[in-house]
């Protein structure tokens, strides 16, 4: 697949409310907004002719229509810009050893994001992205302590060239080198979980996991389980970083999202294979 986003697009027309597997409102009102895996804000905009109108509004608004713009008319069909995958979502078969491997590999990367923010040799601009409430590093590791004790199973363990230690690499070395693709990527990685993100979680509740809702997708840090307010404060951050960059700067940044979908969907290839393939 070309642009592998973060959303299992095929879950879209699943016959079980989603509300039933969070507590947060946050679900209910976007059941059917679902098929957007980056999270609106208001007066957003992925039509050509308003792009100088997202300029205006902030540099995430610039972002958020480059990703939609990646993802394929059948993921996204208002604002999708590539043509539908080669292989319908419904002919992949998750499991529950992949989906704990993709819950195992996304660790690394997430601690990976952590560690470049708030380790001694983050850079001062990232300042603004400590403690944002939206990181999932010990959720994760509380989701895969589940696992094992719910159904006695750990996974492999991570190998250098597996696609988590693959990100986490590439991650720490953004982080350092080139700020503003550390950046894009920062902001795909977050923002699409919230949105795109959480339906993965809510279809593998009931495939696999007997409707159980998995840490990694709650925010106990944010009121009322509620991470909207969370990611409005993000976003500030994010413009306001960005307001401080030349045009070739945000460009630069821009153009790391294609890399970014890249490297977040050899992560979701580990939790399925296509029907028929080798087990």
């Amino acid at each position: 697949m070309s642009s592998f986003c973060y959303c299992f697009f095929f879950f879209r027309k699943t016959n079980r409310p989603i509300k039933r597997q969070f507590s947060t409102p946050r679900i209910e009102k976007d059941n059917a907004r679902f098929s957007s895996s980056f999270p609106r804000f208001k007066n957003s905009s992925t039509s050509e002719s308003n792009r100088n109108q997202n300029q205006t509004l902030g540099f995430v608004e610039e972002m958020r229509f480059v990703a939609m713009k990646l993802h394929t008319k059948d993921q996204a069909p208002k604002e999708g810009g590539r043509e539908a995958a080669e292989t319908p979502w419904a002919k992949w078969r998750p499991t529950r050893e992949g989906y704990l491997r993709f819950l195992s590999e996304s660790k690394l990367v997430y601690e990976a994001l952590e560690d470049a923010v708030r380790g001694p040799d983050a850079r001062p601009e990232y300042a603004a992205f400590k403690d944002t409430g939206l990181e999932r590093s010990e959720a994760l590791a509380q989701d895969i302590r589940w696992f094992r004790e719910k159904y006695d199973l750990t996974p492999p363990a991570p190998t250098d060239d597996g696609p988590g230690a693959r990100y986490a690499a590439e991650l720490r070395r953004l982080a350092g080198e080139d700020p503003q693709a550390f950046i894009c990527h920062f902001y795909n990685v977050y923002f699409a979980h919230t949105a795109g993100g959480r339906m993965i979680g809510v279809k593998m509740a009931d495939l696999l996991l007997e409707r159980h809702a998995l840490e990694f997708y709650k925010y106990p840090s944010a009121e009322n389980g509620d991470h909207r307010p969370l990611l409005e404060k993000v976003r500030a951050s994010l413009d306001a970083l960005a307001e401080g960059w030349t045009r070739e700067e945000k460009d630069r940044c821009l153009a790391e999202t294609e890399e970014s979908f890249k490297m977040s969907g050899a992560l979701l290839r580990s939790i399925a294979e296509p029907a028929g393939a080798a087990s």
